[in-house]
């Protein structure tokens, strides 16, 4: 795009990120704010902070399924690299055919396993955490009590933290992409289009594939409704 913000000669806009990655996407983000806030506020807030752990796992077992049958830049295949790979994008030395500048680039896509790994965990160790004051994970009944201190230790301190790291490397190279490489990469994120030349695959996102993503959530949905069950 040149710097008057015409397209440069062979662009056009590029699907790149679909729908359903796009909503996971933001509410994702939303449920990370949400869990925060109810964890420090405590009290009677802590129930709506398990039913948005909840929703997280629901989300990050989605994520997992879309990453083998969402749009071609939203799969797995499509942002795992080989060190050499990655080593090439550090130098500068990207190989035409690779588009690094289209969906994660190696960077990114290190981030983006992190903070998914990461939250897994979260999650994870928030099923068999106890506060020790009214709020206990729902599949605490199947670990020991040395287990679920473990956990719950866990959960409260090095998780949150290394969360907190996560998000602020995350929107720290939004703002190094924005300010110092002029690219823009949250409106992509919101519209899903980016602004490519021709020879770039497109997403597919359209109506058969919105439908198997929904199909896909509420499987994810019905399966972390079971596992909360377990603890009933």
């Amino acid at each position: 795009m040149s710097a008057g913000g015409e397209l440069a000669p062979g662009e056009q806009p590029v699907r790149v990120w679909d729908l359903p990655t796009r909503v996971f996407h933001w509410l994702l983000a939303g449920l990370v704010v949400f869990s925060v806030v109810t964890a420090y506020i405590g009290g009677n807030a802590m129930v709506w902070h398990m039913r948005s752990g909840f929703a997280i796992l629901t989300l990050l077992a989605f994520r997992l399924l879309w990453g083998f049958a969402g749009g071609h830049w939203s799969r797995f295949r499509a942002f795992v690299y080989a060190p050499r790979t990655s080593l090439r994008y550090l130098r500068g030395q990207s190989l035409p055919h690779e588009h690094h500048h289209v969906g994660h680039n190696p960077l990114g896509a290190g981030s983006v396993f992190a903070l998914l790994g990461i939250l897994a965990l979260q999650v994870a160790t928030g099923l068999i955490a106890d506060d020790e004051i009214a709020t206990t994970g729902p599949l605490i009944k199947y670990v020991s009590s040395a287990t679920s201190s473990l956990a719950t230790n866990w959960h409260k301190n090095y998780g949150q933290w290394i969360i907190f790291a996560l998000v602020a490397l995350h929107v720290g190279a939004i703002a190094f992409y924005w300010f110092r490489r002029r690219q823009n990469l949250v409106g992509p994120m919101w519209h899903g289009d980016k602004l490519l030349t021709a020879d770039v695959s497109p997403a597919i996102d359209n109506g058969r594939s919105r439908t198997t993503a929904l199909a896909i959530l509420l499987v994810c949905a019905l399966g972390v409704t079971a596992v909360v069950r377990l603890g009933g």
